[in-house]
């Protein structure tokens, strides 16, 4: 099975460690060089996430650092890893090849000027969360009490997003900010999210947003961290399955994909503690789906679904 992951946080831990940690083996990494292709991992999509307690005025810089080592260690140094910037470039990978794509979790680098989200832009992202947790100058995310949606600079981002074809990623997001979004994005998506029915964590979705997204023909990938799978206690394989399989009673057979999270998380599901473990996951898919339909999940849902 080859797998597009659409969320980890490695250059996060890179950027942390200075630089110090090694992209193709480090143990810290959970979504390092040789894990991913253990895991059968084709494409990987690398967060760039500004943590909040850094300075207004020092976040552009932390992100563009991210992207250095995304440039100078992710591929300059793996000549087997390809750089997505354009949605055909998915189909040009080689038998061998892992793709790599930047997305932003989180506006804030920007500041309130959409001059940096071109900067971005022109350096190779392609999707783009509005927000972290937290409340910032482009919209609320989930955890914010007030529970407002987008301001003007978020919905200018969203129309940013719409000329230029990326994607405008729910993950994080309030409540009203996903259904302004829904209103105003041509390609939505939610990155690392799972189902508030199976477990009722604010990060998760509930029903009507996941069926709003199905009906958009956008892509919900499944997150693998424990707390959004299962309330209070360790989660096996099973419970990560008992989401995809509320979405597809949601009618989103052929939407659903993969998030992992991966280095942006502390604790792991049962045998889902790093890249290199995928196979568990897809073995454990295969009792329950069709071979076609794990396919989908793994990979062909979110190839049929990008942006064209």
């Amino acid at each position: 099975m080859r797998v597009i992951d659409l969320h980890c946080d490695a250059l996060f831990k890179l950027w942390e460690s200075g630089g110090t940690l090694d992209y193709g083996r480090s143990e810290e990494l959970a979504a390092n060089r040789e894990r991913l292709i253990q895991g059968g991992v084709q494409v990987q999509c690398y967060a760039i996430f500004v943590p909040p307690e850094v300075k207004a005025e020092h976040k552009l810089q932390a992100a563009l650092d991210q992207i250095h080592y995304f440039y100078d260690e992710v591929l300059g140094r793996h000549p087997d890893f390809r750089h997505i910037q354009a949605w055909e470039d998915f189909d040009k990978l080689q038998d061998g090849e892992i793709g790599a794509m930047l997305t932003l979790e989180g506006a804030e680098p920007i500041g309130s000027d959409l001059k940096q989200l071109n900067i971005l832009y022109q350096l190779g992202v392609r999707s783009i969360g509005l927000t972290w947790n937290d409340a910032n100058l482009a919209a609320d995310g989930v955890l914010e009490p007030r529970g407002a949606g987008l301001t003007v600079l978020g919905k200018d981002i969203v129309r940013f997003n719409n000329r230029h074809k990326l994607f405008t990623d729910v993950a994080h997001l309030s409540e009203k900010g996903f259904w302004e979004v829904m209103e105003l994005a041509d390609y939505p998506i939610a990155s690392h999210c799972n189902a508030r029915a199976v477990c009722d964590h604010p990060r998760n979705l509930y029903d009507a947003q996941a069926k709003a997204l199905f009906d958009r023909d956008a892509m919900i990938h499944v997150v693998y961290y424990p707390p959004f799978v299962k309330e209070n206690g360790q989660a096996a394989l099973t419970d990560l399955i008992r989401h995809i399989d509320h979405f597809c009673s949601l009618g989103g057979v052929r939407n659903i994909g993969l998030g992992s999270d991966f280095d942006g998380i502390e604790q792991f599901v049962d045998g889902l503690e790093h890249a290199g473990k995928l196979p568990n996951l897809m073995n454990e898919l295969l009792k329950h789906y069709k071979e076609e339909e794990v396919r989908g999940f793994a990979s062909e849902n979110f190839l049929r679904c990008r942006p064209r």
